[in-house]
């Protein structure tokens, strides 16, 4: 990839599993703090919990669609002219009301609890498959190629109707769209390409509409949403619906190994694992912010004033790190009690996949552990290469051995 020379934004900054040392130290001020965006643009940094869900959860004062989701050139980055694009207003998380509604209306039964419990039993035989692939290879191997990766991956193609033979494909391409050092002509190409590949397997499932997300939408509510609206829909539970599941479960094996008390804790009490799950998310939060939000009238957050037009950036790492939403904050405890954490969002774009994402991870940890009693780091826990300048937090590569 054509690499830029951009710096790491504030509110992207990690150390291995929470936030790096200047985020902390913007966080540490009284007030949102001004900094630099991915792309750039000056933007208010919210950090504090009460702040956080005080800017996602107003769509009215912050609008999701002040800004563009993607800025394709007008040619294919090859000289040639460029296929129609999406609208970046086609994305559910670039829209506010009365738009974002009504996407959302339409998704919402393929996502309720009775709908991801039908899935369950797929989604464990999708893991035992995984878990007999690495006991056939033998150790040692890298669980985020062989197994974190993998799991999300097929469950979110059989959901979807995606052939999962295109994997390697889509995930290039998505990993180009979530990566800040790439140059923007690269990124341009890169969606030209997702959006020419999802636009082509639309027009399959209108010719014979299956079993999946994409053939109800298309059954169901196909004189209610446009070409370009089902594209973005398709586009965004598919790049979603594989990365921040995949690097949860890596930085979660990650960080359970680096914690053999944690571990045994978990592993001691079968019904810990909602528990489990919900710390795991609080603590390694993958998603750094989303999209930054725009103020759409003269508004005061953390007693700081904000003008129409400004970009605010919430930090979903730091608020669920605020000492006022769990005692020591820092710890990771598999016995504290749930909180409302914000590691899927919240408000109106809270994650649509939240219940799926979490029914994988109880599956695929709890298997994982239990098949491989013996699981360890194969090498120095120092030596874990984490994910960086990217929108998705994570581990590169986790070998282990047995």
């Amino acid at each position: 990839m054509a690499a830029t020379n951009r710096p790491e934004p504030v509110n992207m900054e990690r150390h291995r599993y929470g936030p790096g040392r200047t985020l902390v130290e913007h966080a540490a001020e009284e007030r949102p703090t001004r900094i630099q965006t991915a792309t750039g643009n000056p933007a208010w940094l919210v950090t504090r919990y009460e702040d956080v869900r005080l800017v996602l959860g107003d769509s009215h004062r912050f609008s999701s669609a002040g800004r563009s989701t993607a800025a394709p050139s007008a040619n294919d980055g090859a000289g040639r002219a460029a296929p129609p694009v999406v609208d970046a207003a086609s994305f559910m998380v670039g829209q506010d009301p009365p738009e974002h509604t009504r996407l959302r209306r339409m998704l919402t039964p393929e996502f309720t609890l009775r709908r991801i419990r039908a899935l369950e039993p797929r989604v464990r035989s999708i893991v035992d498959e995984m878990i007999k692939a690495m006991e056939e290879e033998g150790p040692p191997v890298d669980l985020v190629q062989k197994f974190a990766l993998p799991i999300p991956s097929l469950v979110i193609c059989e959901l979807l109707g995606v052939p999962y033979s295109d994997r390697q494909k889509f995930q290039h391409l998505s990993a180009v769209q979530l990566q800040v050092n790439v140059s923007p002509e690269e990124r341009n190409e890169a969606f030209l390409d997702l959006r020419s590949y999802m636009s082509d397997l639309i027009a399959e499932h209108r010719r014979v509409p299956g079993d999946n997300l994409i053939g109800m939408l298309i059954r169901e509510h196909d004189a209610d949403i446009s070409n370009d609206e089902l594209v973005g829909i398709a586009l965004l539970l598919l790049i979603a619906g594989h990365e921040t599941t995949a690097n949860t479960l890596g930085a979660a094996a990650a960080l359970l190994l680096e914690n053999p008390a944690q571990l045994a804790k978990f592993l001691d009490d079968p019904d810990r694992i909602d528990g489990t799950v919900e710390e795991l998310l609080r603590f390694l939060t993958p998603l750094h912010s989303g999209i930054p939000r725009t103020v759409r009238e003269d508004t005061i957050v953390g007693g700081q004033p904000m003008a129409v037009g400004d970009q605010v950036v919430a930090s979903l790492p730091m608020a669920n790190r605020d000492p006022s939403l769990v005692d020591s904050p820092d710890s990771f405890d598999v016995e504290r009690k749930p909180t409302s954490h914000v590691a899927f969002g919240h408000g109106i774009h809270h994650c649509i996949g939240a219940p799926l994402a979490r029914m994988e991870m109880r599956v695929a940890l709890s298997a994982l552990f239990e098949s491989f009693p013996n699981l360890r780091l194969a090498n120095d826990p120092k030596d874990i290469s984490f994910r960086r300048l990217t929108a998705v937090h994570g581990v590169e590569e986790l070998v282990l051995t047995w």
